[in-house]
This record gives C-alpha cells, sequence and structure tokens, in this order.
C-alpha cells in the first residue's frame, strides 16, 4: 500500500519502478525482465471504451436467446448474484474453524436435504465441481460398493447411444468397459437389445431421463428391474432434470446414484469463479461412500466423510458460490415455482417443435420434453445447406446457435433448447428467423456458406482450430 501511495502521488513515476526493483531481488534471474514492459499510457475513459466495446462482441443470456440444447442456458436472477455477494460469504476462508462457519454449513446441509427431496435420494454430497466430476465421483461409488460386496468381477458399464459424451468417458477413466445399447424407433433405449447386454459382469447402467433426444424413456420401470435383477446400479444423469422438476423423481425411478448440473438446472452461472456444481446424490445404501458433505450434530453443522468413503475428490466443500445461487433460486422458486419452471421448459419445447417440424426433419415425432432435436438432412440433400451453416447464419440474427452434431445418432442435428424463461414473443421471433432462414437455404444458400458477417469475426476454422490448437497468446 506504501508503494501504490507512492506511485499515486509522485511526480516522476519512474522512481516507483526503480523502487520496485528491490522488492524482485529474491526472484529467480530468469523470470526478471531486462527491460521495462510495453505498457500504453492511457486515460480511464479509453479504458472503458475498449473493453466496453468487447463486451458488445460477447453473447449471453441477457443479451439474446440461448437455445444451446442440454446446456440448459437459462436466465440467472440477479437477486442471487447479490446473495452470493453478501460480506458473510466473502468474506470468510475454508480453513476456519467450523464453528466460525455454521452459517454456511447451515446453508449446504438445507441445500443437501432439499436436493434429496426433489431427487428421492437420500443423501448428497455438493463437493464435485461439475457435471462430469459428479458423474466420476458416482461411478467411484458405485465400483467401491460392488468390491465391498464381493462383486468386484463386474466391470461393464451399460450406456444409451443418446447419452452424454462425459457419460462413457468417465466410465472409462473409473475402469469400467462401456457396453452401448442402441435406441428404438421411439427415441427409447432398445429394450430387446438391452436384455441381451445384461449379464452378470454388469455393473450398471448409465441413463440421462429424459435423454439427450428430449424423449422420456418409456421402459425406465422395466430397465430398473432388469438391471438391479442382474446385481447391477443404476446411475442417473441429472443434466435434463430441467424437465422433471417436482413431477418425477430419480430416486422413485429406480435409480441408486446421481448427479445434478446446478449450474443448469437451478440457474446459476456457467462458471461463477471456477466451474459449476455437480452434487452427486445417493440412495441409503451407498451413503458411507460419499465423499465430504455436511452433517447436523444436534445444534452445531460439521463436515464429514462416509465410513467407507471414496474419498474427498476436491479441496474443501465445493464451489460455495454456486451452491449459494443455486440454493437462493430454490427457496425463491418453491416447490410450485419448480413445478413451473418444468412445465413451463416442456410447453415452450413442444410449442417450437411443432412450428419447426414443418420445415426441418424430426426423427422421433412424440412430445418432448425440455429439448428436441431437428435434422437438417433434408436441406443438406437439396441445397447443401448444412446444420453449421443454419447454426452460423443463426449469429447475425443475434441468437446463439442451439447445440449441432449432436446427438451423434441424428444426421445435421440441431439440438433445441428453449428452457422456460423465453417469453412467447421470443419463440415467434425464433421461429420467424429459423423459417427466414430455411428460405435463403432455397434461394440464396452461398449467403448461408459465408455467415456470420455481422459478427466480430467472420467463419473460423473450426478443423485447424481442433488439429492446430492457440492455447497461448
Amino acid at each position: 500500500m506504501k508503494l501504490l501511495f507512492e506511485y499515486k502521488n509522485s511526480d516522476n513515476r519512474k522512481n516507483y519502478l526503480d523502487s520496485f526493483e528491490e522488492y524482485s531481488t529474491s526472484l529467480p534471474k530468469s523470470f526478471l525482465r531486462t527491460s521495462r514492459p510495453n505498457i500504453p499510457n492511457i486515460s480511464e475513459p479509453e479504458v472503458i471504451k475498449h473493453f466496453t466495446a468487447l463486451a458488445k462482441t460477447n453473447h449471453g443470456v441477457d443479451s439474446g436467446s440461448y437455445p444451446l440444447g442440454s446446456c440448459t442456458m437459462k436466465y440467472n436472477p440477479k437477486v442471487n448474484e447479490e446473495v452470493a455477494k453478501y460480506d458473510g460469504f466473502n468474506h470468510i476462508h475454508p480453513l476456519q474453524d467450523e464453528r466460525s462457519v455454521q452459517g454456511v454449513l447451515e446453508l449446504c446441509f438445507d441445500l443437501q436435504e432439499t436436493l434429496s427431496k426433489i431427487t428421492g435420494m437420500d443423501a448428497f454430497s455438493l463437493q464435485p465441481a461439475a457435471g462430469a466430476h459428479g458423474e466420476f465421483a458416482g461411478l467411484l461409488i458405485i465400483k467401491k460398493y460392488l468390491i465391498s460386496e464381493g462383486l468386484g468381477h463386474k466391470n461393464t458399464i451399460l450406456i444409451p447411444d443418446s447419452a452424454h459424451g462425459t457419460n462413457p468417458a468417465s466410465a472409462a477413466m473409473v475402469g469400467f468397459k462401456v457396453i452401448k445399447i442402441p435406441s428404438d424407433g421411439r427415441g427409447n433405449m432398445d429394450i430387446e437389445v438391452l436384455k441381451e447386454k445384461i449379464d452378470l459382469n454388469t455393473a450398471g447402467l448409465m441413463l440421462t431421463n429424459p435423454n439427450t433426444l428430449g424423449l422420456f424413456d418409456e421402459h425406465i420401470v422395466e430397465i430398473s428391474s432388469l438391471v438391479h435383477g442382474a446385481g447391477g446400479l443404476l446411475y442417473y444423469d441429472g443434466a435434463n432434470a430441467n424437465a422433471i422438476m417436482q413431477k418425477a423423481r430419480p430416486g422413485d425411478m429406480g435409480f441408486d446414484v446421481l448427479h445434478l448440473n446446478l449450474h443448469k438446472t437451478f440457474s446459476t452461472p456457467h462458471g461463477g469463479g471456477g466451474p459449476g456444481a455437480g452434487p452427486v446424490g445417493v440412495k441409503e445404501h451407498l451413503k458411507e461412500f460419499l465423499p465430504n458433505y455436511v452433517q447436523r450434530n444436534g445444534d452445531v453443522f460439521e463436515n464429514a466423510l462416509g465410513k467407507n468413503t471414496i474419498g474427498n475428490i476436491r479441496a474443501y466443500f465445493g464451489n460455495i458460490p454456486v451452491l449459494i445461487r443455486a440454493y437462493a433460486y430454490i427457496l425463491s422458486m418453491g416447490e410450485k415455482g419448480l413445478c413451473d419452471i418444468s412445465e413451463n421448459a416442456v410447453l415452450n419445447a413442444n410449442y417450437l417443435m411443432h412450428k419447426l417440424k414443418k420445415i426441418f426433419s424430426l426423427a422421433y415425432d412424440r412430445v418432448c420434453m425440455h429439448e428436441f432435436v431437428l435434422s437438417a438432412e433434408n436441406m443438406k440433400k437439396e441445397y447443401g445447406t448444412t446444420a453449421l451453416d443454419i447454426a452460423k447464419s443463426l449469429l447475425d440474427y443475434s441468437i446463439h446457435p442451439p447445440t449441432v452434431y449432436f446427438p451423434l445418432i441424428i444426421k445435421e442435428a440441431m439440438m433445441i433448447e428453449p428452457t422456460e424463461t423465453e417469453s412467447l414473443e421470443g419463440l415467434d421471433g425464433f421461429v420467424k428467423v429459423m423459417i427466414k432462414i430455411a428460405e435463403e437455404a432455397k434461394k440464396y444458400p452461398e449467403k448461408l456458406k459465408a455467415a456470420p458477417t455481422k459478427t466480430a469475426v467472420g467463419r473460423l476454422d473450426e478443423v485447424k482450430a481442433v488439429k492446430e490448437p492457440r492455447l497461448r497468446f
């Protein structure tokens, strides 16, 4: 602070730089500059204008439509941001004595209990830092449980072809062999193939329900019975929970372990000072394997580990700023509000699907949940227009593209999720733009190939970006 004061009040700021050099003598010479940095001398208004201009080139949920399928990019209420900034949260440290952070621990405990009630689980750990991190924790729990039961030979995980890409990746990281189950003609997991693949080596099955096609699996009760009958466990990928809150609970469907993406369903930013938050929930027979969780001991809240825990999978207690935002969101919504969210998300998605299936191909023409998947395959065949061309064209209308080329089982896929926060006017505006782009595909396909033209940068070479990434500047 003394140096900073001298710098601000010195007529000769060179003196400040000279005086700073004495503090750098303890650094290795290889890290020291041989000349002063070439820092521009500009005014505060110039700095503000620069960063404001940069901000205008970005797109977010506050600036326009963001129908990014399966990512649930819903509006983040600003009241939750304010709550997360309270001094009582910001001015504490994870290494403080637990008696001095009882407020935060009580919040975490209450959030665990609330998530258990919403999902039908018996216990939660808030420690995982993202959805895939929660998957990793959940699969470690499954593996350790099976070993403790003398079933360590069970080494295969069944995963539908409509799953998120992180599912097979997480299973492989834990050491399981992945067996893929195809979808049937209605977008469910093919129950007959499942029956063929289940055997004595089946450790479990990972399922997103509704799946990435936006469809609720009609065989979930039979699936649960089959997997449990073979001595396996059911893992629920909670990425799509925004469609079923207060309507259906994974625990009631027969799932033993799950994760939730708080940065999706419970409207926290995809970030918030780090990754998101992917709490893992379990049924009672798996509670002893949980990583760090908060328990109540009389009037005192304290951190705990299951007696047969997989161990902590990150430092401290989880991404606290994200947990606070999610907790505030749940309290502000209440039980009825959470139900309304699901109903509106499903209504919005079906409204868009009905409007757009007349123009684009629809692989599974049945009532969807919170999202649906269109295909641009017909346009590619007729006009040479791809899903990527459509996605890039949407940028010129200040609309973030939907997820494209996923799930992989749909050619030229466009996964669209409007979420519950999009208004009827917003939905109709999106439909109009999509219709306009479809008309341009017929008349001016070369225009779509050149898109986007109104953004800060034009179309990038995505293949080159993957093969030759620039990770530093």
